[in-house]
């Protein structure tokens, strides 16, 4: 139901990526597309910090970010678009256009297809891939046409998702909403949403209530209501004020159970369930269990009684894909799954020394708010210019600056000194060895080079993990929900490395990257591979974003004993530096 709705910051980063796709159709020089792709990327870690600006001094204060640029981010705050970019909209043909949303594409191959081959939408494009027509152009070969190939299928894998963080904060908001009219009231979401996958086709909203018109009326009459669609007796939709359909519906409170777990789903779940009711000689249904041979109701009040009736144990929502929980609750052998109250810090996190925007001790006080007992600060190094990587120098400051504040003990957070360090073509760091030993904490990713064979990016990550300092792999695959695929790498590979050099492998929970992804979590988990739940915060409130790490970790069968995040402080430290020369 409806596409995902991006906030201004987002909005901003798209306008700035479209001037630089466009601009280089048009045969721009090189430094002035670099410069929006610069712009572009500096927007999507501070996009709203940008927003808040209204000075192009200001703006220009952040490296990247010249006096054009900061007058195009001043325009688009006042205007909602870029006059330079419309300019560019006219002159570029709008097939054209529409074809750059292709992951893996780009502009040159895009213009190349478009002038060679006639190919004007995205249809025509995946027709001549699968053709073989694309790599018989100049410039283009067998293995970039697979990789557009795999960008055409990516985006429609995702195409009008919302992506779990904006799905659940509009659900938070509605069900918040109706709770203050209604006092007490039941309500949950259901389906994928409820399950937490990290992205959602739909939002589904369930309440239990003897009283179904009064739900209606203040379900239709919320002010986040655009458009009723439906109103009915147990079920209503609505279109909010974002474009987004939002169903409804009703149930006895004696039926909530059932119904949760009918609607919850997924759909090879519960067809599993229904066959282990079938050889037990009973039914199951959105209304309750029942003995087939009398008709007679078993249960439906929770989803607990639920299962029981079927000799279960409640497998929690997250794992309800079918992909063993079924078996598992049988035998009532279900995993403990990690719960927040686990978590006792976060393993990645910016400050303003490199691209965050708040400083070491608002990073601190955020996360004492959270309960925790550490956080790790993994500023960029020096090699990430475009995020403000810190040189050598400032690194060592930084450092010095953490063990003074750690020393005065006025807080119960540890903070952690660290690094998140680049990756480079042949598996080198930013830093060398006698730098690293300094660290608490050294985090290695791939910021670049992302479109490279397999067997190089593979390489690259692999070479990094022998360095005994380095303890955690961030982001592993890459990969941006919606705005970028996996980069080609061999991640058994990467996890059997993992495993041989003691190193952690990063659930990263930004909203839009969730990597490593469930399916993936559970083949680390079978190695006994280390996970580290990373937020990426760049500022206070992204420590939040741990919520959906955790539920991400749930969702890969993930127990507190996976993960480095429920470590006690000294029990961390002492895994961190476990192996590595001096400790």
């Amino acid at each position: 139901m409806g596409g995902r709705t991006l906030g201004k910051g987002e909005e901003l980063v798209r306008a700035l990526e479209e001037l630089a796709e466009l601009s280089e159709i048009k045969g721009e020089v090189r430094f002035k597309v670099n410069a929006y792709h610069k712009a572009a990327e500096i927007a999507r870690s501070r996009g709203d910090e940008l927003l808040a600006l209204d000075d192009v001094k200001e703006l220009r204060k952040y490296p990247g970010i010249g006096e054009g640029i900061a007058k195009k981010i001043l325009e688009f705050k006042h205007t909602g678009t870029i006059s330079k970019l419309e300019e560019l909209k006219e002159e570029v043909p709008v097939e054209l256009i529409s074809l750059l949303q292709v992951p893996n594409l780009g502009p040159k191959r895009a213009k190349l297809i478009y002038d060679e081959l006639g190919v004007r939408t995205v249809e025509e494009l995946q027709a001549a891939a699968e053709a073989h027509r694309l790599a018989e152009l100049h410039g283009l070969g067998p293995k970039a046409e697979s990789n557009i190939l795999e960008g055409i299928r990516h985006m429609q894998s995702t195409s009008g998702r919302l992506l779990l963080h904006t799905a659940h904060r509009i659900q938070e908001g509605i069900a918040n909403s109706l709770r203050e009219r209604l006092p007490g009231l039941e309500i949950s979401p259901a389906g994928s949403l409820r399950r937490m996958k990290e992205t959602i086709g739909d939002i589904d909203l369930l309440v239990a209530s003897r009283d179904p018109s009064a739900v209606m009326e203040a379900f239709c009459s919320l002010e986040m209501v655009e458009k009723v669609l439906l109103r009915g007796d147990t079920k209503s939709s609505v279109v909010t004020l974002g474009g987004l359909q939002v169903d409804l519906r009703v149930v006895k409170p004696e039926e909530y159970g059932a119904a949760l777990q009918y609607f919850t789903g997924s759909q090879a779940h519960n067809v599993h369930v229904r066959e282990i009711a079938k050889k037990d000689g009973k039914k199951i249904n959105e209304y309750g269990v029942f003995r087939v041979k009398d008709d007679r109701r078993l249960a439906g009040a929770t989803e607990e009684e639920v299962y029981a009736a079927l000799g279960m144990v409640c497998p929690p929502p997250e794992i309800r894909e079918d992909r063993g929980e079924v078996e598992a609750a049988l035998r009532g052998e279900l995993p403990e799954l990690v719960e927040r109250k686990d978590i006792r810090g976060d393993l990645h996190a910016h400050t303003d020394a490199s691209d965050g925007v708040a400083d070491l001790l608002e990073m601190r006080k955020a996360a004492e708010k959270l309960g925790y007992r550490f956080l790790a600060v993994t500023d960029h190094a020096a090699g990430l210019k475009v995020a403000g990587g810190l040189p050598k120098e400032r690194l060592l400051r930084q450092v010095e600056e953490i063990r003074k504040l750690n020393e005065r003990g006025d807080s119960p957070v540890v903070l952690l000194a660290g690094s998140e360090l680049n990756i480079d073509n042949r598996g080198g760091l930013d830093y060398d060895d006698e730098v690293l030993a300094l660290l608490d904490v050294v985090v290695v990713s791939v910021h670049a080079g992302f479109k490279q064979d397999r067997e190089t990016v593979t390489r690259r990550v692999i070479t990094a993990m022998r360095n005994p300092h380095v303890k955690i792999v961030a982001h592993p695959t890459g990969r941006l929900i919606g705005q970028r695929p996996p980069y080609d790498i061999d991640l058994g590979a990467v996890m059997e490395e993992a495993r041989r050099t003691d190193t952690a492998l990063e659930l990263n929970s930004f909203p839009d990257r969730l990597d490593l992804g469930d399916e993936n979590l559970m083949r680390a988990r079978a190695l006994g591979v280390k996970i580290a739940l990373g937020t990426d915060a760049h500022r206070p409130e992204h420590l939040d974003f741990m919520l959906f790490g955790v539920a991400t970790a749930r969702r890969g069968w993930l127990s507190p004993s996976d993960l480095l995040n429920a470590l006690e402080p000294d029990e961390l430290l002492r895994w961190l530096w476990r192996g590595r020369p001096g400790a």
